[in-house]
């Protein structure tokens, strides 16, 4: 049951960054504005809010499909490789188009993480905590958007506010996100069955169950 919980809040990390990054950019816009002089180009500004958009609504167009194909653990594992580097590509960006390169990957991270995580949720979860594990996802982008709202108003004291630092600050998260999606999250069991890797199955059933006896799990629809 422990193992069950923490493989779903480490997934939902995912959404935590989705939160930050949706709330980051709110308040690091009016400083890109400044730099690159937008006044007088409403639709490059609307862009920088809308990209990420555009990259997640992309991607969620085949996101189900690529999850069936290669597993939801290598879809999270890309999800935050692409924050992770967007992140590192804001904190960078020395002109507008780059910065709009940056939302456009950042997005596509954001649009695998919103549609596979409860994916990956409902099918490590145990029956009797699934639907309320299934809130963490919610939960924990109002979390990534609170931390964010703080981030940026304590920086909006200081002298000169750093926009690339606001936005770049999403890669140190996006990183520990990127190390315990390939360290220590398993693949779906259901995954794994439907491509009958069933001893690859059990084993991830008794690590995030905690017990050796899952048979249980195979048999039952409700369970499993």
């Amino acid at each position: 049951m422990i193992g069950s919980v923490l493989v779903a809040v480490t997934a939902t990390i995912g959404n935590l960054l989705q939160g930050w990054d949706s709330a980051t950019m709110a308040g690091a816009v009016m400083y890109i504005k400044k730099e690159f002089e937008l006044d007088s180009q409403p639709t490059i500004e609307g862009l920088l809010v809308a990209m990420s958009l555009i990259g997640a609504t992309c991607i969620t167009i085949g996101s189900g499909n690529l999850a069936d194909w290669l597993g939801r653990r290598p879809l999270l594992i890309i999800s935050s490789m692409l924050y992770f580097l967007s992140g590192i590509v804001m904190l960078w960006s020395p002109n507008i188009n780059v910065l709009l390169l940056a939302r456009l990957l950042d997005g596509i991270g954001i649009g695998l993480a919103v549609t596979v995580v409860p994916i990956y949720i409902s099918e490590t979860a145990p029956s009797e905590i699934r639907g309320l594990l299934n809130t963490l996802p919610l939960f924990c982008g109002y979390i990534g958007m609170f931390l964010s709202y703080c981030m940026v108003f304590g920086m909006s004291f200081t002298a000169l506010p750093n926009w690339r630092l606001m936005l770049g600050v999403l890669s140190v998260p996006s990183l520990i996100y990127f190390v315990l999606t390939v360290f220590f999250m398993p693949e779906s069991p259901r995954w794994l069955v439907g491509k009958g890797r069933m001893n690859e199955a059990k084993k991830v059933l008794q690590m995030i169950r905690g017990r050796e006896d899952v048979s249980g799990w195979f048999n039952s629809s409700q369970s499993f």
